[in-house]
C-alpha cells in the first residue's frame, strides 16, 4: 500500500515478466496508487466503509482501464476484500489465498504470522489461513507495538535499520521455538528488511508470493 512496496511489486512483475519471456518482454501494468496517508488516517478512525469505498473505487477505475484480474497490494487492507471484489466482475486476487497455497506446496500446516498490529490482532487474514487448514500463530503481543513501529515509521519511510532487523529476527526466532515451520512476512513492507539468508526457518514473503502468484496467472 505504500509507494515502497508498490515500487516492489512494479519491479517483481516486470523482473518476472522479463524472465519467462526473455528479450525486451515486461508486464502489461495499471496501477492504481492511492494516498496512504489517507487510507492510514481512515484505518486509525475505524472508518472501514470510507476505506472499502476507496478501494472499491480504486478497483472499478482499474477494471473500466481493460485489467483481467486485480491485486491489492497490503495484507492489512485486505479487511475490506469482500467489497471490493463484489465492486467489480473482474477476479480481485486474495492475497492468504495465493499464501495457503505456497504452504501447501511447501508441505507446511503450521505457520507464524508477522506484519501490523492490526493485521496480528485482528486475525481476519490469519482467519482466511485457518480456512486453508494453515494453523497460524503470531508473536506475544508484547512484540506487537514494536513491529508496528518498525513498519509505519521506518519501512513505508523507506528505512532499514540493523538493529530493527534483529529485533523482528528475535521476534521470528521465538516463533521458531514455538513450533512453527515457516515465518510469513505478512506486511508487504517486511520483505524490505528481512530476506532468508536472515534467518534458518522457511520464510514466505508475501509481496514475492503475491508476485508469483500474478505472473503465473497472466501468462498462463
Amino acid at each position: 500500500m505504500s509507494w515502497e512496496s508498490s515500487a516492489v511489486y512494479y519491479q517483481g512483475l516486470n523482473t518476472g515478466v522479463q524472465e519467462r519471456l526473455g528479450g525486451l518482454s515486461s508486464a502489461k501494468i495499471v496501477l492504481s496508487s492511492v494516498d496512504f496517508a489517507e487510507v492510514t488516517r481512515l484505518q486509525e478512525a475505524d472508518d472501514w466503509d470510507a476505506v472499502a469505498e476507496l478501494l472499491a473505487g480504486a478497483a472499478r477505475g482499474l477494471e473500466q482501464a481493460g485489467v483481467d484480474f486485480i491485486l491489492m497490494c497490503t495484507t492489512t487492507f485486505h479487511l475490506v476484500y469482500d467489497a471490493v471484489q463484489a465492486a467489480v466482475s473482474v477476479p480481485v486476487v486474495h492475497l492468504a489465498d495465493v499464501v495457503a497455497e505456497r504452504c501447501r506446496e511447501m508441505g507446511v500446516t503450521k505457520v507464524a504470522f508477522i506484519g501490523t498490529a492490526f493485521a496480528m490482532e485482528r486475525r481476519f487474514f490469519c482467519e482466511r489461513l485457518d480456512s486453508h487448514g494453515i494453523d497460524v500463530n503470531v508473536p506475544d503481543e508484547m512484540h506487537h507495538d514494536t513491529l508496528n513501529s518498525i513498519i509505519y515509521d521506518e519501512l513505508v519511510l523507506g528505512e532499514t535499520k540493523p538493529n530493527s532487523r534483529r529485533r523482528v529476527i528475535s521476534v521470528i526466532d521465538e516463533l521458531w521455538d514455538a513450533g512453527a515451520a515457516a515465518v510469513i512476512l505478512g506486511c508487504t513492507e517486511l520483505e524490505l528488511l528481512i530476506k532468508q539468508r536472515d534467518v534458518e526457518i522457511p520464510v514466505l514473503g508475501v509481496t514475492s508470493v503475491h508476485i508469483k502468484a500474478a505472473l503465473d496467472r497472466a501468462l498462463a
